[in-house]
């Protein structure tokens, strides 16, 4: 955002000065003659404008492009992660119900642990980004202290209910900021991609 507004500060002031030599030049005899009586100057001061408006403008596409880029980038990753994360939880909760063994919960929490780590420096750079990845760090701690006793299944549900299911309904809140860069086709792809790879 600082560099957003800092473009447009370089923008208005480029503008400003190109308006004020403009109205000076309409405005003032003296200005007009000035600048007819010295042809280099007038053309380095008119090239040295064309330059610095050429690349502010340039400058801004780039800037725009790059953040557009970023934040697909961004929601890949948090799709991703979403999706590792809802079989970690499956996994898991299944364990808890003798429907599963310890050591398919244990690769699918390895794998959310795995991507939370490989997504973490791309997710750092921005605040929305920074809260999803605090959010899929509570989630983290809380498949690894439920994952953590020897026994699993002797745990009391109060354990799963509570604070798993509530860390990840705000893992999936926290995303949903960061995944409206990406279309529903893209969304399905990243989901199913990760579906096929566990």
């Amino acid at each position: 955002m600082v560099h957003r507004s800092k473009a447009w500060i370089a923008v208005a002031v480029v503008s400003a000065v190109v308006l004020t030599l403009i109205l000076l030049e309409l405005a003032n005899g003296g200005v007009r003659r000035f600048w007819s009586e010295h042809s280099l100057t007038t053309d380095t001061v008119a090239g040295v404008l064309v330059v610095a408006i050429t690349v502010v403008m340039v400058d801004q596409v780039i800037r725009h492009r790059q953040a557009r880029d970023q934040s697909r980038a961004v929601g890949a990753h948090a799709a991703i992660m979403v999706s590792q994360a809802k079989r970690a939880v499956e996994a898991t909760v299944a364990l808890r119900d003798k429907a599963g063994d310890r050591a398919t919960a244990s690769d699918a929490v390895r794998t959310y642990l795995l991507v939370l780590l490989v997504g973490a420096p791309v997710l750092m750079q921005d605040p929305v980004a920074r809260r999803f990845l605090e959010q899929a760090q509570v989630l983290a701690a809380e498949l690894g202290r439920i994952l953590s006793p020897a026994e699993v299944g002797s745990l009391p549900s109060i354990l799963f209910a509570g604070g798993l299911d509530q860390a990840i309904e705000q893992l999936r809140d926290a995303a949903s900021p960061l995944m409206t860069a990406l279309s529903a086709e893209e969304r399905r792809a990243v989901s199913d991609g990760v579906g096929q790879g566990s």
